[in-house]
């Protein structure tokens, strides 16, 4: 079984022993312990699957369980530590989007989701320009016969999935719980608990941390989790833009201090990520709206080629590559700043050693965390759920319950052989682009022009972010 990732000397290894893992004596114990803190006979605090963090991705695998028929004689919570969340506000953009691939359409339309969804609001995605500012490489990605993906906000999709969980009965969620600490099993015929920070413990037969990059779940796994922070934010915001071409194609130029990105929301709103070192972005976000948005502009069309790159590009192009009837254009000018949407959040990566314990397992950032710059994050998450969701259903099916380790080491091995090639590709592309040594330009330049030129690897990259 895979447990490991190559690393680099900038990686942190981390082995957190929390003091207050406590193992079980034994089932009874706990139920013994549980009904004490009960607050009525009617309810005991026991269920089968509890989920700890109410992101898009604890939500949608609370509604992907809800949903299952199979599963309806499950008991299922929610914890969520901040409160209740308010609703989707329609009467302006978030700043927090997501590319959502096919394969998470797929879920959210199984669950109901994407119903409510495209009902709402999504921009889809049919064309992709992606570029190198130190050389003017350049490859396009479009599909004739498909979106390569579709934006939507984040808010937009917690609040599909808590929809379709309005008249489901066995799925209960909580707001305002934070986790004062968890108990995990010593063995298979023991209980997971966690204590709330109201005094009250709950025990499961499943425990899922879906609680983020820092996951109180995962440090409670003991597990050893690699960490590289990449001394970077990403800067998002809205934007105002000038197109005339219906504003369906997405935008990356990676700059010598990281990618820029323009994401279509409307046919003339953006949602912009911008990734650049950390004093970078603390300037980028004082500056005046119209300071900002002509640095933004200025970031997508200055000049920053060499001379021998551009001349040994233009020499690959006449003698070795096939002619190419794609030529680079132009992103569209940002015009205006939509007010309070600037914001920037530091950028990482991490990786736990296990995805899952007896009685216990992760998703989304509590399992992984990569570099926004392909978009396969929350995706890599949504796939957690379909898989976790398959293995719940088998174990249940089969006559196990929800936490048995032999089906969760099958959710882990699945999730592994997808999630660590992705997470490696786009680390990989991350610390390619994040030189300016010319030989490494060249190299990349060429891999890049290569790529766009052929078309069988073109359709390699194109399916992979597809799906």
């Amino acid at each position: 079984m895979l447990r490991k990732i190559i690393s680099s000397n900038k990686i942190v290894v981390k082995n957190v022993f929390l003091p207050k893992i406590r193992h079980m004596s034994s089932a009874q114990d706990i139920l013994k312990d549980t009904e004490k803190h009960s607050y009525g006979k009617s309810e005991r605090n026991h269920y089968d699957v509890v989920i700890v963090g109410g992101g898009m991705v604890g939500t949608v695998l609370a509604s992907s369980l809800g949903n299952n028929e199979r599963l309806s004689g499950l008991r299922i919570l929610l914890l969520e530590a901040a409160p209740k969340f308010r609703g989707f506000a329609a009467q302006k953009y978030s700043n927090r989007v997501s590319a959502l691939n096919h394969n998470t359409i797929d879920l959210l339309s199984t669950i109901g989701a994407w119903n409510h969804i495209s009902s709402v609001r999504y921009k889809e995605i049919k064309e992709m320009q992606v570029w190198d500012a130190m050389s003017d490489a350049f490859i396009t990605f479009n599909n004739q016969e498909q979106e390569l993906a579709y934006i939507v906000e984040n808010d937009l999709i917690v609040d599909a999935a808590l929809k379709t969980l309005e008249n489901i009965q066995n799925v209960r969620i909580e707001y305002n719980s934070s986790i004062e600490e968890c108990s995990l099993p010593a063995g298979n015929e023991m209980l997971t608990a966690v204590t709330l920070k109201d005094g009250r413990r709950i025990t499961c037969n499943l425990l899922v941390g879906a609680d983020g990059a820092k996951s109180l779940v995962r440090r409670t796994m003991n597990v050893n989790t690699f960490e590289m922070p990449y001394d970077q934010f990403g800067i998002v915001a809205t934007l105002e833009v000038d197109t005339s071409d219906g504003n369906t194609t997405a935008w990356q130029r990676f700059l010598p201090t990281g990618p820029v990105a323009l994401l279509p929301l409307t046919e003339h709103l953006s949602s912009l990520v911008w990734t650049t070192a950390s004093d970078e972005a603390k300037k980028l976000l004082k500056l005046q709206p119209e300071e900002f948005v002509r640095e933004l502009n200025e970031a997508y069309l200055r000049n920053y080629c060499d001379s021998n790159v551009a001349t040994a590009l233009d020499s690959l192009k006449k003698f070795i590559l096939p002619p190419s009837t794609q030529s680079r254009k132009n992103p569209p000018k940002v015009t205006k700043v939509l007010d309070n949407s600037r914001a920037a959040f530091p950028l990482g990566f991490s990786h736990a050693s296990a995805y899952a314990k007896n009685g216990v397992v992760l998703i989304g950032d509590a399992a992984h965390r990569i570099h926004p710059l392909a978009g396969q994050g929350v995706n890599l998450g949504f796939g957690d759920v379909k898989c976790l969701t398959d293995c719940i259903d088998s174990s249940v099916c089969n006559g196990a319950h929800p936490g048995d380790l032999g089906y969760l080491l099958r959710y882990e091995r699945e999730r592994l052989s997808r999630n660590v090639p992705i997470m490696v590709g786009t680390h990989g592309i991350q610390k390619l682009y994040d030189t300016n040594l010319l030989p490494v330009v060249l190299l990349r330049s060429i891999g890049l022009q290569v790529t766009h030129s052929v078309p069988f690897l073109k359709k390699i990259f194109m399916d992979r972010a597809m799906y």
